[in-house]
């Protein structure tokens, strides 16, 4: 049985699909007893800043699937550790292997990695690029025909979350995994132009892309973020201290099977509407 934090996310969403279809059991750490879940997922109400409340749902279980910078992370873990759970996974960041404390989005993943390290508990780490599903934010601008983004030079290659939960259920079933770090891409490497006219082809739309400059794309994300999550997105693509362009073999060689293209993602996601 694996208990799956941050289960009505995009990649914990992902990994409790990807148990379940494998047949393995999931508990499903929510803040609501509302929240929508697939048949076979049982619902654990906690928070995850605050161990004590989700204690008793790692009774029982082999796998933790955890999200990075949550408080108290070294008291889930020795929750784990006390409970038998024999693997951990941790949702970290392509961020994470540059080592840059300074960075405040690096920060926390670095921080909650070496938390799993010292936690005693076999680990595996994922540090994949940006989501697919981001581009669900653009849905109003694409609404509107026209979408407007940052970095208009950096090109990305983006991964679905499935394919991150793909190898999270591997490293969770299969040997072999413990005390790997896995850097995960999608097979593409994209500018945001490039990205843009995908989605809008799925979605057999006519939409147009249009650069922001730094100082619109600055005052955009400090409306939705803090100040020093904003510096850290403005270091990773405009000072290029992470690089999500390149494309990495790693799904396949975890999972036995590409990951899925922008294109395809956005077909299906098309299909869902």
């Amino acid at each position: 049985m694996i208990l799956v934090t941050g289960a009505t996310g995009n990649a914990g969403g992902a990994v409790m699909r990807a148990a379940l279809a494998a047949g393995e059991p999931v508990r499903a750490l929510v803040r609501d007893t509302r929240a929508a879940l697939p048949e076979g997922a049982r619902a654990v109400v906690g928070d995850l800043n605050e161990p004590e409340t989700f204690a008793a749902a790692l009774d029982g279980a082999t796998g933790l699937f955890l999200l990075s910078g949550y408080r108290n992370i070294e008291q889930t873990l020795a929750n784990a550790r006390r409970a038998g759970v024999a693997r951990v996974v941790l949702l970290s960041s392509s961020a994470a292997p540059g080592g840059d404390l300074t960075n405040a989005v690096a920060r926390y993943h670095i921080l909650s990695e070496r938390a799993v390290r010292a936690s005693g508990l076999p680990w595996t780490f994922l540090q994949p690029n940006s989501f697919m599903t981001n581009t669900f934010r653009w849905l109003p601008q694409l609404n509107s025909g026209v979408v407007r983004l940052p970095f208009a030079d950096v090109p990305v290659a983006m991964i679905d979350p499935d394919d991150i939960a793909a190898v999270a259920i591997t490293a969770f079933l299969e040997e072999g995994h413990e005390g790997k770090s896995y850097r995960l891409s999608g097979p593409q490497s994209l500018l945001p132009a490039e990205q843009v006219a995908t989605v809008a082809n799925a979605l057999g739309r006519t939409v147009r892309f249009e650069a922001q400059t730094n100082d619109e794309a600055r005052a955009e994300m400090s409306r939705s973020m803090p100040e020093e999550y904003v510096d850290a997105f403005f270091s990773f693509f405009l000072d290029g201290t992470v690089d999500e362009s390149q494309v990495l073999p790693t799904v396949e060689e975890v999972t036995g099977r590409p990951p899925r293209t922008l294109a395809e993602w956005a077909d299906l996601m098309a299909r869902r509407e």
